[in-house]
C-alpha cells in the first residue's frame, strides 16, 4: 500500500436532493482535511452503505452536472450514479476535476478545436495537455476517510480502477455505468471505447456515429 497522508472528515451535513425529474434523495455531504491537492472534494454517502459499499468517482462537469450540455454523458451518469447508490447504499465522491482534469476554460477550448474536427483526446494534445490529468490520490484518501477498504467500483473506466487499486483500495467489481448518447456526444463516447478502452457498446456506437454523420 502506498504511503500517503491520512485525510479526516472535517464536517458532516445531511442535504436533501432533487432532480429536474423529480427524483429525490437524502445524502449526507461529507468535507475532509488533509486531501494532497488541495481542493475541495466532496463524499456523498447514500443509503445504507454495507461493508462494500457501491462507489462512484464522479468528475465535475459544470457544463454537463448544472447545464446540461448533450456533449458529454456527465450529467445523466451523475443522476442514475446517485438513484443506484442510494438504492443499494455507498458513496458518491464529486471530485473538483473538470475537463478530465485540464479545467474548465481548457475544456471549453478543447470543444472549440473539436468542432474543427479533433476528438476529445487529439484536443488536449494540441493544446499542449495531457489526455487524462486526474490522480485519484484524493480519492483513495476519502474513502480511506470514511472507511471504505473495498467496494464495488460505478464506472465504465478502467483506470480508475486501477488507480483505486494501486492506491491500495481494494475493487472487487468495476459495475459498468449505463449508456447515453446523443447526437452531440456519440463521437465522444465511442473516441473514449478506442483510446482508453471505456466498457461501453463499440458496435452500437459505431452505428449510431454514422447515423448522425449521415
Amino acid at each position: 500500500m502506498p504511503d500517503i497522508p491520512a485525510a479526516t472528515p472535517r464536517a458532516r451535513v445531511r442535504v436533501p436532493l432533487r432532480f429536474a425529474d423529480g427524483y429525490r434523495a437524502e445524502a449526507e455531504l461529507v468535507t475532509f482535511h488533509g486531501l494532497t491537492d488541495g481542493q475541495e472534494h466532496l463524499a456523498l454517502v447514500l443509503g445504507d452503505p454495507g461493508p462494500v459499499p457501491l462507489v462512484r468517482l464522479h468528475s465535475e462537469c459544470l457544463t454537463g452536472d448544472v447545464f446540461g450540455s448533450a456533449r458529454c454523458d456527465c450529467g445523466p451518469q451523475l443522476r442514475e450514479a446517485v438513484e443506484r447508490i442510494a438504492g443499494r447504499g455507498g458513496v458518491l465522491l464529486y471530485l473538483r476535476q473538470e475537463g478530465r482534469g485540464i479545467g474548465l476554460y481548457n475544456k471549453l477550448d478543447a470543444y472549440a478545436l473539436q468542432d474543427e474536427g479533433l476528438d476529445t483526446y487529439a484536443a488536449n494534445a494540441a493544446l499542449g495537455l495531457p489526455e487524462d490529468a486526474r490522480d485519484y490520490t484524493a480519492a483513495a484518501q476519502m474513502l480511506a476517510a470514511l472507511g471504505v477498504t473495498e467496494l464495488d467500483l460505478l464506472s465504465n473506466n478502467p483506470d480508475k480502477a486501477g488507480q483505486l487499486r494501486a492506491l491500495g483500495i481494494a475493487v472487487r467489481d468495476r459495475v459498468p455505468t449505463g449508456v447515453f448518447p446523443t447526437a452531440h456526444n456519440v463521437h465522444y463516447l465511442r473516441t473514449k471505447v478506442l483510446q482508453t478502452q471505456h466498457t461501453l457498446p463499440l458496435t452500437e456506437l459505431t452505428e449510431l456515429t454514422e447515423l448522425t454523420a449521415g
